[in-house]
C-alpha cells in the first residue's frame, strides 16, 4: 500500500555503475539491487547442495554461489546450474583450470582474484573462457588475504592497500579486453570495509558487491551487516549484496531483504511493523509476531502490517500499513484495513484472521499489478 509517499529526505540516491549480467540476472546500473548468498554443502554433493540452492531461491535469493576447489565440483556444477531456478557464481581461489571447467559448466559467474590465478597466459585462458562461456568475473579483493607486496608496502590491511589490489585486478582483466566484472572489497571489521568500498566506489564505475565477510553468528553478524551494508546502501553504493553469517544462507537472504526493505531499496513480502511490548498491552505481542512471522513466509508480494499492543500507538502505526490490529480492552482489538478502522475482532480468532487478511490483500495486489 503506498502509505509511504516519496520524501526528499527519503530519497537514495544511487551511485552510477555500468550494467553487467550475471545469468539473466541484472547487476549494476538502474537494476534492482541484487541479494546473494552462498551454499555451505560440499559441492560434489549435488543433491544436498542443489536442495539448499533452492530454498535460498525460495526466500528470494537472485544469486547463489557455490564453492569449487576441486574437480569433482566443478564436474557437479553442470547438473546444479541445470537444476538451479537463479544464477550460479563459482568461487574460485587458486587453480586457474578450475575456473575453464567453471566455465564450460554452465556458471554465471567465476569469483576469482586474477593476482592468484597464476601467470598472464593462465589469466588469459581464463578470461578466454569467460568470454566463451558468457561468464561475467567477480573480483574478490579480501582483507584477510591481501597480496604480500601490498602488505609490505601499507604495513597491514587498510583501504588503500584494498583499493589498490582491486584496481591492478580491474587492469588485468581491461588489458585482456574483458569489461563483465563487478568487484568486492571485504573486510570483517565494519570501518576498514565501509573506508575502502568508499574509495573504491569513487574510483571505479564497475557494479560493486557489498559484504562485511565473516561478519559472525546470526545475531552478531546480523548486526555487524546492517550497520555496515547499511551505512554504504544508505550512501548509495552497492549493486548487490551478501550478508556474511555463520547460519543457515536461507538466514543470509532473509537478513539481506530486511536491511533493503528498511532503506526503502528492495520491496519483498510482508513488512510486520510491530511494538516491542508493555504493560499496556491487550494480548502477547511477541508471541503473536513470532506465530505471524512463520504463518506469513510465503507471501512474497510487498506490503505492510502493523501489530500493536495498545491505543497509544496503534491506530496512528495502523494508518500506514495494509492490514493493522491493535490491542484493546475485554480480550478483543481492532482490526484495521488499508489504513482504516474495519471491525474489531477477539484476540483468540486475531492470528488466522489476520493471515486471511494479508492473503487476500496480496492476492488484490497481485491482481492489480497483473491487469
Amino acid at each position: 500500500m503506498s502509505h509511504n509517499p516519496i520524501r526528499p529526505w527519503r530519497n537514495i540516491e544511487r551511485r552510477k555503475s555500468r550494467q553487467i549480467m550475471v545469468g539473466n540476472v541484472p547487476v549494476g546500473g538502474d537494476a534492482p539491487i541484487t541479494v546473494q548468498t552462498m551454499t555451505n554443502t560440499l559441492t560434489h554433493d549435488v543433491k544436498a547442495t542443489l536442495e539448499q540452492v533452492l530454498r535460498a531461491a525460495e526466500a528470494g535469493a537472485d544469486i547463489v554461489r557455490v564453492s569449487a576447489p576441486d574437480e569433482a565440483s566443478t564436474k557437479a556444477l553442470k547438473e546444479i546450474v541445470r537444476e538451479s531456478p537463479v544464477p550460479i557464481v563459482a568461487d574460485i581461489h587458486f587453480h586457474y583450470k578450475r575456473a575453464i571447467e567453471a566455465a564450460e559448466a554452465g556458471a554465471a559467474c567465476l569469483r576469482i582474484n586474477p593476482g592468484n590465478i597464476g601467470d598472464a597466459k593462465r589469466v588469459k585462458e581464463v578470461i578466454k573462457a569467460a568470454k566463451d562461456h558468457g561468464c561475467s568475473i567477480r573480483i574478490g579483493v579480501n582483507a584477510g588475504s591481501l597480496e604480500r607486496h601490498l602488505l609490505e608496502k601499507y604495513g597491514e590491511p587498510c583501504p588503500d592497500a584494498m583499493v589498490e589490489s582491486g584496481l591492478d585486478h580491474i587492469k588485468i582483466l581491461q588489458d585482456n579486453d574483458f569489461h563483465e566484472f563487478k568487484i568486492s572489497c571485504k573486510a570483517s571489521d565494519v570501518f576498514l570495509a565501509a573506508a575502502a568500498y568508499q574509495q573504491l566506489a569513487e574510483a571505479t564505475d564497475a557494479p560493486i558487491h557489498l559484504g562485511i565477510t565473516e561478519a559472525g553468528g546470526l545475531m552478531s553478524g546480523t548486526i555487524k551487516s546492517a550497520i555496515g551494508l547499511g551505512n554504504l546502501l544508505w550512501s548509495g553504493i552497492g549493486d548487490t549484496i551478501r550478508v556474511s553469517l555463520s547460519a543457515d544462507p536461507v538466514e543470509e537472504v532473509r537478513v539481506g531483504y530486511e536491511i533493503l526493505k528498511s532503506l526503502g531499496l528492495r520491496h519483498r513480502g510482508v513488512n510486520i511493523i510491530s511494538c516491542p511490548s508493555c504493560a499496556r498491552q491487550g494480548f502477547d505481542v511477541i508471541k503473536t509476531v513470532e506465530v505471524l512471522e512463520k504463518r506469513l513466509e510465503h507471501i512474497k508480494t510487498p506490503m505492510s502490517l502493523s501489530i500493536i499492543g495498545c491505543v497509544v500507538n496503534g491506530p496512528g502505526e495502523a494508518l500506514m500499513t495494509d492490514v493493522g490490529f491493535t490491542g484493546g480492552g475485554a480480550g478483543s482489538g481492532m482490526v484495521y484495513l488499508a489504513g482504516k478502522q474495519s471491525h474489531k475482532l477477539s484476540n483468540e480468532k486475531m492470528i488466522d484472521h489476520i493471515v486471511e487478511q494479508v492473503e487476500k490483500k496480496a492476492a488484490e495486489i497481485d491482481a492489480a499489478g497483473a491487469a
